[in-house]
């Protein structure tokens, strides 16, 4: 018996490392095959009955379970994969770029920045290493300085599974298709490369009222036990583009393209669309530019820059071959998920370029030269995780996108985003001198980037101008009887809503106007340099008004000589109009006039509410002033003594 025991424990031990053996060639069979999900799980069990100081194989299986993770976009579940394959010192040093890629697309910027520069002084010409390096150091500024992109997850679309891709259908808005895996999908069985159901294609489509309504899987014969999704359609929106992948057993999977037509809003049988004679490569993610001359895809043929590349045919002319995107587009990364949105606007999904996490959207504008620039959308449209597949509205700049952010189990999730409209307002009133509103008045905004506007007066006097950002702008205002006013201004180029307020006061042709904060030396003529802002004020209202000559009065108040005062304000009048020649005013477009006393000032309605004191149609003479007690009697004094002008002539070199 005793024989027997060491012989037993033999036995068992054979058997428990055939049977590991064994589990191990099945996972790696499983990985072969893309079979993900069922791979981790499997190198799991194994991974679990290997000894710790087997640490070679642990550190094999690690990056196994690592990788088959990385694949199903599970970052936690990758990263420490990656994290036991560095420990047991794996010897790819890819386990160190994958494990700070996982660690980025949790957003544990300075982890995976520690990583990918253990990474970079390994292999230091690493581009996609100096790539997620960058992306790390720019993901927190993109957080710091958010875009004006407003993302909100698209619940009415989700459920507990996942959905992507989202794809208008026309351009009225109200038909949105996309994937899911949701419980109305077709068949039972799960897929062993995601350990979900199969995709298939859903659409939501909105009420008469604007509503979007509960999605339904697409009608038709489209949808079967195969993986189907990854839309686009054609200009006419009768024939749809998706990806197809064909799963049988121990067999790896094909993606491939298809087609499916439309008739009376049923979807028929996908048929393969054959790009290639290659049964080798993978293609995907179709995507039909605006006028249906080209087909974007994707595909890991050869020709490519490594990865996933995004190539295009022409449906126009079959058979000329495909052709791929070019380096500015391609990277050793995966390019992903392409949206055409104009013959020179390109959207898609990169982890190649720097970014925030996983795959991140990217816009790419190419000028007159065919150069593409690249630009990454920033947050809160990308995250750490992956962001994907954009579609958006026709004529705005709102949509949707799918992402697998905050989502511990990589399930991807629609969500909407809008860019809200910068309102840029200005507004304000017309009025008189007595700041009565000027109904009918014509006002015009004219901007230096050549935009012109018109518009009238409301009976309140009211008007109201719509704006550009960062924008110098000249406005004049006018009306019959009154002399035009002309106002400037800059608005901000800060991307905020912002309102401005200019009011224009307009001087009747019929009435004298007071110039207000003209001022003189005591008991002399000299104009104070205090003057200069009132007077260069009536320069203007000259050149606004080309064909106006005026007169200029000085009046005086009761105090002093008659005569005296009477040639004080001359002299008083003729310094403003000597000021106004020197500044380039013809001299025969202006007349000095003095009036000394003789013309006590009408209390008018706007100067009623300032001084309560008085009553509209109040005169300050003499006699009226002196009943006045001390301190009233010196502001009606103050009221007396002004600078005025009066209309003489409308007609000033008319002939």
């Amino acid at each position: 018996m005793r024989h027997c025991i060491p012989l037993l424990l033999s036995v068992v031990l054979l058997l428990l490392v055939y049977g590991c053996g064994a589990k191990l060639s099945t996972a790696n069979a499983q990985y072969e095959r893309g079979e993900y999900f069922a791979a981790a799980a499997t190198y799991r069990k194994v991974y679990n009955k290997t000894p710790a100081k087997e640490r070679a194989k642990r550190g094999q299986i690690a990056f196994r379970i690592g990788e088959c993770h990385r694949r199903l976009n599970a970052a936690p579940r990758s990263a420490a994969g990656y994290q036991n394959a560095v420990r047991y010192n794996y010897p790819d040093s890819m386990a160190l770029f994958y494990l700070a890629r996982a660690q980025q697309m949790q957003g544990k910027y300075k982890d995976a920045q520690k990583n990918y520069e253990a990474f970079l002084a390994l292999k230091p010409d690493d581009s996609r290493a100096r790539n997620g390096l960058r992306g790390c150091q720019l993901a927190s500024e993109w957080k710091a300085s958010p875009t004006r992109y407003v993302v909100k997850r698209a619940d009415l679309f989700n459920s507990r599974r996942s959905e992507c891709a989202p794809m208008f259908l026309g351009t009225d808005n109200d038909l949105l298709y996309f994937c899911s895996t949701n419980d109305k999908a077709s068949g039972d069985k799960k897929n062993d490369i995601t350990g979900l159901k199969n995709n298939d294609i859903f659409f939501a489509r909105k009420d008469e009222k604007g509503a979007w309504q509960r999605p339904e899987p697409a009608e038709g014969s489209l949808n079967t036990e195969n993986d189907e999704g990854i839309i686009s359609f054609s200009p006419d929106g009768n024939t749809m583009y998706l990806t197809r992948a064909r799963h049988e057993e121990g067999v790896n999977t094909s993606v491939e393209i298809c087609t499916s037509s439309r008739n009376d809003a049923q979807w028929s049988e996908a048929q393969l669309f054959e790009i290639t004679g290659d049964t080798l490569s993978a293609f995907a993610h179709p995507a039909v530019s605006p006028d249906g001359k080209y087909l974007y895809f994707v595909s890991d043929m050869p020709g490519g820059y490594g990865g996933k590349d995004i190539w295009r045919i022409d449906l126009t002319e079959r058979g000329t071959g495909v052709e791929n995107l070019g380096v500015q587009i391609n990277t050793p990364g995966d390019e992903m998920f392409p949206y055409i949105k104009s013959d020179s606007t390109l959207y898609f999904a990169s982890d190649g370029h720097p970014g925030m996490g996983g795959l991140d959207l990217f816009k790419a504008t190419m000028n007159e030269f065919g150069v593409w620039k690249i630009e990454n959308l920033g947050y809160p449209i990308n995250s750490a995780g992956d962001d994907f597949g954009i579609t958006f509205e026709t004529g705005r700049e709102a949509g949707f996108f799918s992402s697998n952010r905050n989502d511990a189990r990589g399930y991807d999730h629609l969500y909407s985003f809008e860019l809200p409209v910068i309102e840029v307002w200005i507004t304000g009133m017309v009025m008189d001198q007595d700041e009565e509103p000027i109904p009918n008045a014509i006002i015009r905004i004219v901007g230096k980037d050549g935009s012109n506007q018109k518009a009238y007066s409301k009976e309140d006097g009211s008007y109201k101008f719509r704006l550009d950002l960062g924008i110098d702008y000249v406005m004049m205002a006018g009306c019959q009887g009154f002399l035009n006013s002309r106002g400037e201004f800059t608005s901000d180029a800060e991307e905020r809503n912002e309102t401005y307020g200019l009011d224009f006061i307009l001087a009747a042709i019929n009435k004298p106007v007071i110039v207000e904060n003209v001022f003189y030396e005591f008991d002399r003529a000299d104009v104070t340099p205090e003057s200069a802002a009132a007077l260069n004020e009536i320069i203007q209202m000259l050149e606004d008004n080309p064909n106006v000559s005026i007169e200029l009065g000085a009046h005086t108040d009761m105090i002093g000589n008659e005569n005296y005062n009477l040639r004080l304000s001359e002299r008083r009048a003729k310094a403003v109009v000597d000021y106004l020649i020197q500044h380039g005013v013809a001299a025969d477009r202006l007349t000095p006039k003095g009036y000394g006393k003789s013309q006590p000032r009408t209390i008018t309605r706007k100067q009623a509410r300032e001084y309560p004191m008085f009553k509209e149609g109040d005169v300050l003479t003499d006699e009226y002033i002196r009943a006045l007690p001390p301190e009233q009697q010196e502001i009606a004094n103050a009221l007396n003594r002004r600078t005025e002008f009066r209309v003489l002539d409308i007609n000033y070199r008319l002939m």
